[in-house]
């Protein structure tokens, strides 16, 4: 049976082992877990914790509800400017580098946002100043994706790229499902101290930093003549003009920006639709990592089956059936006027539904753009392809949040940002035919 990945013509020239080393997928997972968990360790601590010192500052609620949400969305920001500059020099003096210097940055940045909170009130400019340094330099270390997702280009076969690529997907997973639970088990550990998460975070990224360097080798040779140019915009420019390239990224762009609207709103919808506590939102978001990481392990084998392109176009149809499906569980529980003790046990379970559609549509998307983008780029560009690519996820991460949360907050029945996100997915799938074209010729 033939291959269902038909192979760029410049892929022969990329030199790749027939199966990745154990060693360095280890590594590649520990390195998303890590990033990831600087978004989902601090979620449900953060605000909290920042409050103390704005209080004490006495600002008005608006500044201390904006310094708090440029607490949460310079991590992205950071990612964003940076994630094709880490691509590209990786590409210049090789992976390994890239991948200890991030990891070493956040072991310093994590035990930075710990020490930022042991300080007490009267000290709060400082201390928020503190923590935002410590977001900043995390999201400068936690911009390493896309250099992960080049070592999986660089020893993974074209026709296992989109299974490696998954293993991305289920880090991803991974860290937002454990990211609350180890803030949670942080403050327990260390009886109850502030310091706890930031503590227990960069002691994770330490064990993560050790086992690269004992473990992890050099995936690409450096010093290729590609790599040599310094990052710029004008390089960045250049990746998103490739015709094979371009669509991808946006794609990909689109489908987090309409994702990110369904994570900012989640929790202040199941608390108003369902009355669910914190305790019950913290089970929503863990059962939705868990639903992530299991649909990235389901992903792997089907990737041996079908194409890229046809289980990105699977992917994008069960995001806008989940995106839509949440949009009428959003209009009911409005239409209903019974409060949320007596929403129909239907309409619960139609959201359960709707959002495991929507989180599996997702985990399809990601790796089958990834895996397509790396097969369409040059071998010698891999790192500063995919870097821009997750620049343009970061930045979907940063606008979709920030979408979401004001279309929330305009709806009374609180259906807009689901409808704005079946929009954008809708003008996605107007991208998927010229996709699928260039992946399925020879030459790109």
């Amino acid at each position: 049976m033939p291959s269902p990945h038909p192979p760029a013509a410049d892929e022969a020239a990329a030199p790749v082992a027939a199966t990745a080393p154990r060693g360095a997928l280890i590594v590649i997972f520990l390195t998303v877990f890590i990033d990831l968990l600087g978004f989902g360790i601090v979620l449900p601590v953060m605000p909290r914790q920042a409050g103390v010192y704005l209080q004490a500052l006495g600002l008005p609620p608006a500044a201390e509800g904006t310094i708090i949400g440029v607490l949460f969305s310079v991590f992205s920001l950071m990612q964003f400017l940076f994630s094709p500059w880490w691509g590209r020099v990786s590409d210049a003096i090789g992976r390994r580098p890239v991948l200890i210097v991030s990891l070493a940055g956040s072991v310093i940045f994590y035990a930075l946002y710990g020490l930022a909170v042991t300080l007490p009130p009267e000290r709060g400019a400082l201390a928020i100043g503190l923590m935002l340094l410590s977001r900043i330099g995390a999201g400068i270390a936690g911009a390493s994706v896309g250099t992960a997702a080049a070592v999986i280009a660089d020893c993974t076969p074209p026709e296992r790229r989109a299974g490696g690529m998954a293993l991305i997907g289920i880090a991803f997973g991974a860290g937002f499902t454990l990211g609350p639970l180890i803030a949670y088990f942080g403050l327990r550990l260390f009886a109850e101290k502030p310091w706890g998460v930031g503590a227990l975070a960069s002691l994770l990224s330490l064990v993560a930093l050790v086992f690269a360097l004992v473990v992890f080798k050099e995936t690409r040779v450096p010093g290729n003549r590609a790599g040599r140019e310094l990052p710029s915009a004008a390089r960045t420019r250049a990746v998103l003009s490739m015709p094979a390239v371009g669509p991808l990224v946006l794609v990909y762009f689109l489908s987090i920006f309409a994702f990110a609207n369904f994570e900012a709103t989640l929790a202040r919808f199941t608390q108003e639709a369902f009355g669910l506590t914190d305790n019950g939102n913290f089970l929503v978001f863990a059962s939705i990592g868990a639903v992530l990481m299991l649909a990235g392990g389901a992903y792997r084998p089907l990737s041996k089956r079908l194409p890229e392109s046809r289980l990105l176009a699977i992917g994008l149809a069960l995001l806008i059936a989940g995106m839509t499906g949440l949009g009428f569980v959003a209009l009911a529980v409005y239409r209903s006027e019974v409060g949320a003790v007596a929403v129909p046990p239907v309409v619960r379970w139609l959201f359960h539904l709707a959002a495991a559609a929507a989180v599996v549509g997702f985990a399809f998307v990601n790796p089958s753009v990834s895996s397509l983008i790396s097969r369409r780029a040059d071998p010698a560009r891999q790192g500063e392809v995919l870097g821009v690519n997750q620049s343009f996820a970061s930045l979907g991460r940063i606008l979709g949040p920030f979408a979401g949360s004001i279309l929330f907050s305009l709806s009374d029945s609180r259906t807009l940002p689901y409808a704005v996100a079946v929009a954008v997915l809708c003008l996605v799938a107007t991208l998927l035919p010229r996709i699928t074209r260039a992946a399925e010729s020879p030459g790109g």
